[in-house]
Parts: C-alpha cells; sequence; structure tokens
C-alpha cells in the first residue's frame, strides 16, 4: 500500500545521485517539494544527503543485474510510485581507439551507460505513476558528428536517444525525452585528463573547456521542467540541447516547430 503523505509528494527516482549533475538535479527537485530516491555505486558517497527528510538514498552497482534487481525490489517495499526518473549516471572510459581497446572492458561501458540504465527502467515500470510519468536521460558527444576516441560513450548515447523514440512511440502516458547538457563543470572530465594523448583531440578541448564556466546546473533543470511542462506531445521521444535550443522563456517558437514536425530532433537520415 502507499501512504497517502506518500501519494500526495511525487517521488522523483535519480540514478548517480552522488555524481555531479545527479546531485545538483536533486537537490533542486527537493526544492521544488519533490521526494527523491536517489542511487549510487558506494552508498558513502549519499552521506551529503544524509539530513534531508525528502531524499532517500539506495546503492546499487548499475552493471551489476543482481545489484539492480535488489534495488527494484527495495524501492518497491518503499511503498512508493514514481512520477519521474532522471538518469545521471555514465562514465566516458574507455577513452582511445577502438581497436587499441580491450573489448571486454568497452562493451561494460556501453552497458553502464545505456542498457543498464534502460534494465533499471524496465525494473521500476510497474511502480510508475500510471497517469503520467516522465524519463530524463542524458545525450553526450557524437550526435551530428564522430565523436572519436570516445566510441562506447558515444555509442551508448546514441543507443539512448533512439529508445525515447521507441518507448514514446509505444507508451501513451509516459513522457520520454533525451537532454544533451553540454560541457557542465563535472568530475567526469578527469576521465579524459587521465587518458592524456589517448584522448586526441578531446584531451585539449577539455582542457580548455575547464577555464571556462561552461553549462549552468540552474540551465539544465530548467530545461528538464521545461520538458515536464511541455508533456508528451512536445517532448516526447526528442533530443535537446540545453545549450542551443531556444527553450528558455517558455519556448514558444520551440514549441511551434515541434509541433509542426515530427521528425525535428529525432534520428533521421537527411534527405537531399
Amino acid at each position: 500500500m502507499v501512504n497517502p503523505t506518500q501519494e500526495q509528494t511525487k517521488t522523483a527516482f535519480v540514478l548517480g545521485a552522488s555524481a555531479d549533475i545527479g546531485r545538483e538535479l536533486s537537490v533542486r527537485l527537493m526544492q521544488d517539494g519533490w521526494s527523491v530516491v536517489g542511487t549510487a555505486r558506494d552508498a558513502d558517497k549519499l552521506e551529503c544527503f544524509r539530513d534531508e527528510d525528502r531524499f532517500s538514498g539506495l546503492s546499487c552497482d548499475l552493471t551489476d543485474p543482481v545489484e539492480v534487481t535488489a534495488m527494484v525490489e527495495q524501492f518497491a517495499q518503499m511503498g512508493r510510485t514514481w512520477s519521474l526518473i532522471v538518469s545521471a549516471a555514465g562514465s566516458m572510459e574507455p577513452i582511445g581507439r577502438f581497436f587499441d581497446q580491450d573489448f571486454d572492458t568497452w562493451e561494460r561501458s556501453v552497458r553502464m551507460n545505456s542498457t543498464a540504465q534502460l534494465r533499471v527502467l524496465h525494473g521500476l515500470w510497474r511502480y510508475r505513476n500510471r497517469e503520467r510519468s516522465d524519463v530524463m536521460l542524458m545525450a553526450g558527444g557524437g550526435t551530428n558528428s564522430a565523436f572519436t576516441n570516445y566510441s562506447a560513450y558515444c555509442l551508448s548515447k546514441i543507443a539512448l536517444i533512439k529508445m525515447c523514440e521507441l518507448l514514446d512511440d509505444e507508451e501513451d502516458a509516459l513522457n520520454i525525452f533525451i537532454i544533451g547538457p553540454g560541457f557542465v563543470q563535472t568530475k567526469i572530465h578527469a576521465e579524459t585528463l587521465n587518458a592524456g594523448e589517448q584522448a586526441g583531440e578531446g584531451y585539449q578541448k577539455t582542457v580548455d573547456f575547464l577555464e571556462t564556466e561552461g553549462t549552468s546546473f540552474d540551465d539544465i533543470y530548467e530545461n528538464l521542467k521545461w520538458c515536464i511542462s511541455q508533456g508528451k506531445p512536445i517532448a516526447g521521444g526528442r533530443n535537446f540541447s540545453t545549450v542551443h535550443d531556444p527553450w528558455r522563456g517558455g519556448g514558444d517558437r520551440l514549441r511551434e516547430q515541434l509541433e509542426n514536425d515530427k521528425n525535428a530532433f529525432r534520428l533521421r537520415r537527411s534527405q537531399p
């Protein structure tokens, strides 16, 4: 049974709540009145939320199906339904040319960055708010060009972009979308710095970026709220850019574009 108090407070489920973007989005969701259930591979990294009454933490290694099943069961025992899932887990490693990589390591990265996150969504599906559910996945580089030396990460993100469209088509009450935040000041960039010359041009680009402010967490959160507010007819199945898309200020022009072009912001082969 779901506690009536929990019914009145919408629950957001945040994958990777201990990481920079996941942590910051969790904080903003709670400030807006959400109850947050957040995951981390290392439960100690969720200590930053220990004084938050609206936060519940679950430890889970997303690459371990047994741990994912146990984590979903723990959520079920809470007696809650989720209205929003935010997937902020991810890693750029391994970085380097594909044929220089250990394939098992490369494949684990693809799994962690894509299918492992979908496994969580699949497991949590039965515990959703059946009137309206929103899911935010996160995109990365390489959608429109080769993301050289980051093949596992890039392939995973492309898979998630397409999965948004597939699930949008299948589920009438689901608003699932994916947001590319651009360069954000997070610890993930240490992976590129550690890779050194194996990152190719990505190394210097990252060094240069770290001298800038990058995308703010507030902008990412406002972009998330915009996609939720627009609902499935506008946001569902689409790939958004926090930095480049005109969603700010109500996004009237963007909404009109998406209403008139069902192929916009989706993976398509361009026609001459």
